[in-house]
């Protein structure tokens, strides 16, 4: 599996309602003054990454998202990756997702 997903691979998925967790992982200090996410998308703190991917399913299509898709999503897919969870991120984070013209909604 590749390491990342576009925004129209994640369309998609979400069009088609396959079942796929998408988590925000952005930093707090950019959640803050973020006004929209990707809907259905709960943030997670990128730093207590050993602590959440715990609860997280290793049978099912797992997308993360920054602001950028950078240095903060490689972090995070590299620790789930050695987790063995599938999970990919979105390439130029949510900021691509918005230009885009997908759809979004207030941060969770």
């Amino acid at each position: 599996m590749k390491r990342t997903i576009t925004n129209e691979e994640l369309k998609a998925l979400l069009d088609a309602r396959k079942d796929v967790t998408i988590l925000d992982v952005r930093r707090k200090a950019d959640l803050d003054v973020a006004a929209e996410a990707v809907p259905g998308a709960p943030w997670r703190d990128p730093d207590k990454v050993d602590e959440w991917s715990r609860d997280l399913p290793k049978d099912k299509n797992v997308v993360i998202y920054c602001a950028r898709g950078g240095s903060v999503s490689n972090k995070v897919l590299d620790r789930l990756l050695e987790k063995k969870i599938q999970a990919r991120y979105l390439e130029g984070g949510i900021a691509a997702w918005k230009a885009a013209g997908n759809p979004t909604e207030k941060p969770k």
